[in-house]
């Protein structure tokens, strides 16, 4: 097999392993498989010029005389120009002792490339940093509203495909994942999920190792929370948070199931259901009481539960909806003596920007 051929073959065998990488990192999947992609070309670059520098191999024919020499980086198609397709370049054959012709890392790698999984780790963690830091100038599209037309478009994926992968991570942790600071997404994803040593983190997100730290912890800090301690009440009898979060989970399942009847179990009598006007369907009171009239609208609106998650709200649990582990609904709720005696719908983007987010504790 020739070298460009067992290059892509190699790629090939590490792509499962950078898409998750990518898809934890950025949340979306289209996204993740551009950063996959965009990794493929530095390699193949990466591998272009070195074998410009080595020269042709042994026993192969003598290059035209007549022929100039392409240069990887001047102006014109760079030599065996990089794509998808197996038979790109690959870097020079692994050495115990790299010699002086050895690939010159892209973007000072502290890895040389013949440690493939590593330097391959490095790029696309590089690539998703940079997508981060430019979204965060347009977070609007991935908080709140309606998912843009753009971003639905871009991850048609199937659903099939969407489920595995949602499945995998936790939409949950997608959602929780979104509310960090790029550098401590991609130090928490890396060390937390990936085992990635602090060293090689830290040359990633241009850091020192013990601030790489630092940023993982802070994440980790992030992800978890902190439950909200209960107020006492006298008056008001409160559930545990134990039985809060029973309660949550029993609603989202009956809800999930269409189960009127057990939506009628978990909810108190005169519950008081409201919402944001905007994501209701038109004719749709902002205000309704009562558990028979609660309960029939969250069955009609069951197919937004298939999308959803219990997560810590503010330290208490309550629901977010996420299609695509976007957070575009936020259910708040009160329970009572085990049952759920009021919630509220939040959709409107700058109130849920507001929400602290944070897994439940195990």
């Amino acid at each position: 097999m020739d070298e460009p051929a067992a290059l892509a073959d190699r790629f090939e065998a590490q792509r499962g392993r950078l898409r998750g990488i990518a898809y934890r990192m950025l949340g979306s999947l289209h996204e993740a498989d551009d950063a996959v992609q965009e990794t493929w070309l530095r390699l193949s670059r990466t591998a272009a010029g070195a074998r410009g520098r080595r020269g042709p191999a042994p026993g192969s024919p003598d290059p035209d005389p007549d022929r100039a020499e392409p240069d990887p980086g001047g102006p014109g198609p760079a030599p065996d120009h990089p794509g998808p397709a197996p038979g790109s370049p690959e870097p020079a054959p692994d050495r115990p002792n790299p010699a002086p012709d050895h690939p010159e890392p892209v973007e000072n790698l502290p890895e040389p490339v013949e440690n493939l999984p590593a330097w391959l780790t490095t790029v696309v963690s590089r690539v998703c940093l940079d997508m981060l830091r430019t979204r965060g100038t347009r977070r609007e599209d991935f908080v709140g509203g309606r998912i843009p037309d753009h971003i639905a478009a871009a991850d048609a994926h199937t659903p099939e495909e969407e489920a595995l992968l949602i499945e995998s991570v936790g939409r949950a942790l997608l959602v929780v994942l979104a509310t960090l600071g790029p550098a401590e997404r991609v130090a928490f994803v890396l060390h937390d999920s990936f085992a990635v040593p602090f060293d090689r983190i830290a040359a990633i997100v241009e850091r020192s190792p013990v601030a790489a730290k630092k940023l993982a912890s802070r994440a980790r800090s992030k992800v978890r929370g902190t439950p909200a301690v209960p107020q006492a009440d006298p008056a008001r009898p409160q559930t545990d948070p134990a039985g809060h979060r029973r309660a949550v989970e029993a609603f989202l399942a009956a809800a999930r199931g269409g189960d009127l009847g057990a939506l009628l179990a978990v909810l108190a009598p005169d519950v008081v259901r409201r919402a944001d006007p905007a994501v209701l369907p038109p004719g749709t009171a902002a205000e309704i009481q009562g558990a028979e009239a609660v309960a029939r609208e969250t069955v009609l609106l069951a197919r937004n539960a298939r999308h959803a998650a219990v997560l810590l709200l503010d330290g208490t649990p309550g629901i977010v909806v996420a299609p695509r582990g976007r957070l575009l609904l936020a259910l708040t709720l009160t329970v009572r003596s085990g049952r759920v005696t009021s919630y509220e719908v939040v959709a409107d983007p700058a109130r849920l920007r507001d929400l602290t987010l944070a897994l439940l504790p195990d």
